[in-house]
C-alpha cells in the first residue's frame, strides 16, 4: 500500500512536526484577468513564512487526475493514494466513531433536493442544519425496514451529510455511486461493479426507494445521494510506520475519520479556529505530529464563492502567528487538492507547498501562491513523498545503505 523504504529508516527523537492543511487550497484566476484566490488574498504572514522556507508544487495523485478528499489526505500522510483508496463511507463512519464490523458496507450520503420529475436541483439540500439532518435521520431510522438479515444504520455527520451502514452476511462494497455529481440530472441506480455485488446493489436500491418515499414531503432534503460504498480494510498506523505519536485537530468528521484510520488521536468537539488553536496548545506536549485542518477554503471553493475563499485564506493568515507560537521543528503548509471557486469543485491543479525547518534550503520565493511556488527549490513533487521529506527535516530518518 506504500513504499516501505522510509518506514525502514525511521529513528526516534523529540522533534515536532506541524502539517497545516488548508483544504482545497489551490485555485484559478477569476476569469476576469485577476489572480488565484491565494494571489488576491492579503497574506503577509504566509508570505513571510515562505520567505524562510523551501517551496514547490504538489501533485496529489498524477498529472491531470482530480483527487477526492480521501486520496488527497492519505497521500499527505505518506500512503499511496491509489493503493489505499478506501470509499468515502468508511472515512465518514470512522469520523463519527461508528464501530464498523467486518461484514459492514458503509456509504456517505447527502440529503439533496429533487424537482417534481426527480432531477437533482441542489446536491446539498441548501446545506441544511445539523439539527435538521438529525430530525430527518430519526424519521428514516423509524421508517426503513430491509430484507430479513440486513440491518441498516443511518447516522448524521454534519449539515447535509450522513452515513448509512448496511450490516449482513455476504455484503459487498462494489457498488457504483448514486450521486450524479451534477445538478439537472437524475440520481443514478446503485449498480454493481462486480458480479458478487448484485444482491448488495439490490438492497441499496430498496433502501433508496424507501428513503425517497419517507422524504417525499421534505422541503429541501427530499432525496438521498449515496457515494463511496466500502468495507474497512485496515491500515498500518503512523506510529507503526513512522514512530509518530500523531493527533488530528480538525472540525469536520470526514477528516477526523481519515486521521482515525491511520491511527491518529482525534480531538473532539472543535467548532471554531480559536478552539483548534487552543487544542494545539493543550496537546503540544503529548504528541510529535500535528494535523491541523482547515475546511472552509474547500467549502467556499465548492460553492463557487471566490471572494469567500479569499476571506478564509486571509482569516487563517491572521491566525498564523498564534498557530506558530509553539516551537515546531518542521512546519508544512499546503492543501489536499485544489478547489478553484471558478470551477466550483475539486480539480487536478497542483498545490503550493512550503516546508519551513532549520534544514530547509531557503529559495527566492517570497509570496505564497501557486505561481510563485513554481520557482521554489522543491520543484514538482508527488504528495505521497511529502511525509518522507518532513521526516527527513525532523531528523527522523537514518542514512540508507553503508
Amino acid at each position: 500500500m506504500y513504499s516501505d523504504l522510509p518506514d525502514s529508516l525511521v529513528v526516534q527523537n523529540d522533534s515536532k512536526i506541524l502539517f497545516l492543511i488548508l483544504d482545497g487550497l489551490g485555485g484559478l484566476g477569476n476569469g476576469q484577468g485577476g489572480g488565484t484566490e491565494l494571489q488576491v488574498a492579503r497574506t503577509p504572514n504566509f508570505d513571510a513564512l515562505a520567505s524562510k522556507s523551501s517551496c514547490g508544487l504538489l501533485t496529489p495523485i498524477a498529472p491531470g487526475i482530480t483527487p477526492g478528499s480521501g486520496p488527497g489526505h492519505f497521500a499527505l500522510f505518506g500512503y499511496d493514494p491509489i493503493k489505499t483508496n478506501v470509499g468515502r463511507g468508511v472515512q465518514e463512519a470512522a469520523g463519527i466513531g461508528f464501530p464498523l464490523q467486518n461484514k459492514d458496507v458503509a456509504a456517505r450520503f447527502n440529503f439533496a433536493t429533487a424537482d417534481k420529475d426527480g432531477k437533482i436541483i441542489d446536491r446539498r439540500a441548501g446545506r441544511i442544519s445539523t439539527e435538521e439532518n438529525e430530525r430527518i435521520c430519526k424519521n428514516l431510522r423509524q421508517g426503513i425496514s430491509l430484507k430479513k438479515g440486513i440491518e441498516v444504520f443511518i447516522e448524521t455527520v454534519k449539515e447535509h451529510r450522513g452515513v448509512v451502514v448496511f450490516r449482513g452476511d455476504g455484503l459487498s462494497g462494489d457498488i457504483n455511486d448514486t450521486d450524479p455529481q451534477q445538478v439537472g440530472l437524475m440520481p443514478l441506480d446503485p449498480s454493481p461493479t462486480h458480479p458478487g455485488a448484485v444482491q448488495s446493489a439490490e438492497i441499496v436500491k430498496e433502501f433508496v426507494q424507501q428513503a425517497n418515499a419517507l422524504l417525499r414531503d421534505e422541503g429541501k432534503g427530499n432525496t438521498v445521494l449515496l457515494r463511496g460504498f466500502a468495507k474497512n480494510t485496515g491500515f498500518a498506523s503512523l506510529e507503526e510506520r513512522f514512530g509518530l505519536e500523531a493527533v488530528a485537530i480538525a472540525m469536520y468528521p470526514m477528516y477526523k475519520g481519515i486521521a482515525h484510520l491511520v491511527g491518529m488521536d482525534v480531538i473532539p468537539d472543535l467548532t471554531t479556529y480559536a478552539a483548534q488553536i487552543g487544542a494545539l496548545r493543550d496537546n503540544y506536549d503529548d504528541y510529535d505530529f500535528f494535523f491541523f485542518h482547515i475546511k472552509h477554503t474547500d467549502s467556499r471553493g465548492e460553492d463557487g464563492n471566490f471572494s469567500g475563499k479569499v476571506k478564509v485564506i486571509e482569516e487563517i493568515d491572521e491566525l498564523l502567528p498564534d498557530i506558530l507560537s509553539l516551537d515546531f521543528d518542521v512546519v508544512v503548509v499546503t492543501g489536499d487538492h485544489s478547489t478553484p471557486a471558478r470551477m466550483a469543485g475539486h480539480s487536478w491543479h497542483e498545490l503550493p507547498l512550503l516546508i519551513c525547518a532549520e534544514t530547509s534550503r531557503v529559495d527566492s520565493v517570497v509570496t505564497f501562491d501557486e505561481i510563485s511556488c513554481l520557482n521554489g527549490v522543491l520543484g514538482h513533487l508527488y504528495t505521497k513523498d511529502l511525509m518522507t521529506l518532513a521526516l527527513a527535516h525532523a531528523r527522523r530518518l537514518k542514512k540508507f545503505g553503508a
